[in-house]
């Protein structure tokens, strides 16, 4: 049995952005930008499925020392690869959703550190994928990120449209 490399999000998403990959970071990472309490040790995006970027994506899947074509990439299935830095899963249509050009207008860029602002799905999106999922797992990280969102909206202090004086 192979040993699995440690997992470094920031050397994955260098890559991803060295190559100028266009992509969405969901799943439990985008759960734990977001504060979600879960740990995890892998990195799931969604790019977009213009030939350009699949190009661009093969291409950082080779600096990551993955062997993944632009075929495997165009077939529109989810692909999960051990590269040097971790395992990076492409997921072309989450769960509930149209994919990289629904999400992308509600992700957030997300400031890691190191250089790294990648974007990442909204809270509302995750919410959705979570939904749509039908693993018994992800029926406990709904429960949390619904709990998380509660907690927000009461912190939150609600913006009124008049003008106080």
């Amino acid at each position: 049995m192979t040993e699995q490399p440690p997992f470094d999000p920031y050397a994955l998403l260098v890559a991803l952005d060295r190559e100028r990959v266009s992509y969405v970071v969901v799943g439990g990472f985008a759960r734990v930008v977001h504060g979600s309490g879960e740990t995890t040790a892998s990195l799931d995006v969604v790019p977009s499925l213009r030939e350009e970027n699949l190009r661009r994506l093969a291409r950082a899947f080779e600096q990551l020392e993955a062997p993944v074509t632009v075929e495997q990439l165009a077939s529109a299935e989810p692909i999960t690869a051990s590269t040097r830095a971790g395992e990076l899963r492409i997921v072309p249509t989450p769960w509930g959703t149209g994919g990289y050009d629904d999400l992308r207008r509600r992700a957030v860029r997300e400031n890691l550190g190191q250089g790294v602002r990648p974007a990442v799905a909204s809270v509302v999106d995750c919410v959705r994928m979570l939904e749509a999922s039908e693993r018994e797992v992800d029926a406990d990280h709904l429960l949390r990120l619904r709990r998380m969102m509660e907690l927000e909206h009461q912190l939150v202090p609600q913006r009124g449209l008049g003008i106080d004086i």
